[in-house]
């Protein structure tokens, strides 16, 4: 199913991403983000105890993805996401036992019109694994911003992409007809020395704001100020250093099959929810997210 362009809002000029992320390698790009995905990646495919001879990297900028599965995966192609919501992705019907992406998929503006090609693209029982930013990420700078803007301009520009959260990207994976769909979060926590060494980074990263809607004029330099100020204020440590949010929001699904497991019918139960819950609880390991210091 192509992506139908007349229902996908179109929140981000791609074109000008493209050309951010040029700008980032010019600058000496800032990876430790795509890094750790791409571990994280490889890791999880390590979990998979199957062959994939036929894969696809979805978006992904650079080379770290495919480069940590070079070893664990037959052919893994480069697959560019196009610029305009019109053009579809060039995957034929079921030719991929596995597609992955690394943190391109924030920045597509009809997200289920890609899981659904994806999701053609993929064999019966294939494997799509994708790592994209999503949640409370940058809520410290969405915060000072908006806080600096209403205090010296007496409004709030759109400066930070809306991110989706955990349950959305579910849905969507759901909605794109994928089987044992399965979302989770990675919280990496990164320290700056400032505001503006942190604006550097994301510069580096290609990551600036590339909403259609973003304001075309310079940001006023009292009002930088006073956001960097703000964020120092509310989000600095005791040794001064400002605290920056990375939600990584991780989404697998498998292209159906006879094969895999299959919801029970509604009164095909062995024992009733009664009797569960009269039974004493066992406690459970607690689970969280990770944290990374720079």
């Amino acid at each position: 199913m192509a992506p139908n362009p007349s229902t996908a809002p179109i929140l981000f000029d791609r074109a000008l991403l493209r050309t951010r992320q040029s700008r980032a390698v010019r600058l000496g790009p800032a990876t430790f983000l795509l890094d750790r995905v791409a571990a994280d990646i490889e890791e999880r495919l390590r979990a998979v105890l199957r062959e994939f001879k036929d894969g696809a990297d979805i978006g992904t900028s650079g080379d770290q993805v495919r480069d940590a599965l070079a070893a664990r995966v037959g052919r893994l192609a480069r697959v560019d996401l196009p610029d305009a919501e019109s053009e579809p992705l060039p995957l034929a019907p079921e030719t991929l036992d596995l597609a992955v992406s690394a943190l391109a998929f924030q920045f597509v503006n009809d997200l289920p019109g890609v899981l659904a090609q994806i999701r053609r693209a993929l064999r019966p029982d294939g494997l799509l694994l994708a790592a994209m930013i999503g949640g409370d990420t940058l809520t410290e700078l969405r915060q000072s911003f908006a806080a600096a803007e209403a205090e010296r301009e007496g409004g709030v520009s759109p400066r930070v992409a809306p991110f989706a959260d955990l349950r959305d990207v579910g849905a969507l994976l759901q909605r794109a007809g994928f089987a044992l769909p399965v979302t989770d979060v990675d919280r990496v926590m990164v320290r700056y020395d400032n505001a503006f060494a942190l604006m550097a980074d994301l510069r580096r990263m290609g990551a600036t704001n590339i909403l259609v809607e973003r304001r075309r004029t310079a940001t006023r330099r009292a009002t930088l100020l006073r956001m960097a100020q703000i964020y120092s204020e509310r989000f600095a440590d005791p040794d001064g250093r400002i605290r920056v949010t990375f939600d990584v929001i991780w989404l697998s699904g498998w292209a159906p099959h006879d094969s895999q497991q299959k919801p029970l019918r509604p009164g095909s139960a062995k024992a009733s929810l009664a009797e569960a819950v009269r039974k004493p609880l066992s406690p459970s390991p607690g689970g969280g997210g990770s944290t990374r210091m720079k």
